[in-house]
């Protein structure tokens, strides 16, 4: 059974911060398309088109027939541990600041044995569930979990390292004045943060909600205006060594595309929230987050981006909110780049249309705060990197992995009818 996790005491300032290291990192073209499946939560493995072999690791050709006619597809989770050891030391910095790591081989019900990283509550040749994760490398890896929930599982050294579970961790919640960054506060508040950092503009200005945001337990209110880069950089010098999760809930949304505007008064409102505020997030708190990557249960780990899907192609009845939005995913991927190593990962939760006022007048399906709150934690709990919400959103990010270009013209007969 898994030791429960304890509140992490207060750091020591006297003491060294420790720095990233990293895992073994090097993959193959062909084996980032495991990774990029393990940002999902997505376990996929390769098969061959011409003889249905299924196997592990990557290849160019299939192992078995020689076919270089290969494709990627979902696997089920399930397996039996069939040999495991625990090391004790190692030559690699990463691991041996982590010892004792336990490691093993599972044969997977697909087919192929693979080398995981094993559960501490997975029991000798006991049959597991195997997870594809991303590790702090950033890179696709395997853990064997046990089959069935254990209590504490969540706080096993080796999976909370593939994770960012909010729990006992300090949180920065960017806009607390919608309905999404209130849920979003109480969300967290469930999930165990010890620290709920909400950014308010203006707090002088009243809000619906603002009484019941500050009842939340370990909520505590913050100036923040993301349109200021002095108030960005203020809150920063005062939290950023403190923040281990931020969540970007900051959106301006107006409906409407270029020709339909008078002027660019509209857009730039949208480029400055939705764009320049992210940017100035990340110049303010992106570096104390990235050199905390490694600083033990008191670590920085998650950077959230709230996008909308049409962030992947634009839909013109909501034109320059969505360009606005391509901007701040195409930002969101550099810094996903500029991260990569320091053990934070960087999520972004592309959803559909949000059940709001500015989107009113869209029809269902719609994706209620409540629901996209709840989504977050669940992402931050399970490691994902990305993840796509409604079905709105799910239909087009199909689409869109389809053919992009089939995509567009698909969007702009929508706007004609």
């Amino acid at each position: 059974m898994s030791k429960p996790l304890q509140r992490p005491p207060k750091k020591d300032p006297q003491k060294r911060t420790v720095l990233p290291t990293l895992p073994p990192f090097m993959r193959s073209r062909k084996m980032l398309a495991f990774t990029a499946a393990a940002a999902e939560g997505v376990l996929k493995l390769q098969q061959c088109r011409a003889c249905s072999h299924i196997f592990y690791p990557a290849r160019e050709a299939c192992p078995k027939c020689w076919s270089m006619d290969l494709s990627w597809e979902a696997a089920p989770e399930g397996g039996e541990l069939i040999t495991e050891t625990t090391l004790r030391t190692s030559i690699n910095t990463y691991f041996r600041e982590r010892m004792p790591w336990r490691v093993g081989t599972v044969q997977l019900d697909a087919g192929p044995s693979v080398l995981a990283h094993i559960h501490g509550d997975v029991e000798e040749y006991a049959r597991v569930r195997v997870i594809a994760r991303t590790d702090k490398s950033g890179q696709g890896v395997l853990m064997a979990l046990p089959e069935k929930e254990t209590p504490n599982m969540a706080d096993d050294p080796q999976l909370r390292t593939l994770t960012c579970d909010p729990k006992y961790r300090r949180v920065l919640i960017t806009d607390g004045r919608t309905e999404l960054g209130q849920a979003t506060a109480k969300a967290m508040a469930n999930a165990g943060a010890s620290l709920i950092f909400v950014g308010i503009a203006e707090d002088w200005r009243p809000y619906p909600g603002s009484e019941e945001l500050k009842a939340i337990p370990g909520v505590e209110i913050m100036p923040l205006d993301i349109t200021d880069t002095i108030s960005v950089q203020e809150l920063a010098g005062e939290i950023g060594g403190k923040t281990d999760i931020l969540i970007n809930t900051a959106e301006y949304v107006r409906p409407g595309s270029t020709m339909e505007r008078d002027g660019i008064v509209t857009a730039r409102d949208e480029m400055e929230i939705n764009y320049f505020g992210l940017m100035r997030l990340i110049q303010a708190f992106g570096p104390g987050m990235k050199f905390r990557g490694a600083d033990g249960d008191n670590s920085a780990c998650a950077w959230v981006n709230l996008l909308s899907v049409y962030a992947l192609s634009n839909w013109s009845a909501y034109g320059t909110t969505s360009a606005s939005q391509a901007a701040a995913y195409s930002l969101s991927q550099c810094l996903r780049a500029e991260m990569a190593g320091s053990g934070v990962k960087v999520l972004n939760v592309l959803f559909g249309p949000l059940e709001e006022s500015w989107r009113q007048p869209l029809p269902p399906p719609k994706v209620t705060p409540e629901r996209l709150a709840s989504t977050i934690v669940h992402a931050l709990q399970q490691g994902f990197e990305n993840v796509t919400l409604g079905p709105v959103a799910e239909d087009v990010m199909r689409r869109y992995r389809e053919d992009p270009m089939v995509l567009e013209r698909e969007l702009a007969q929508i706007q004609m009818g």
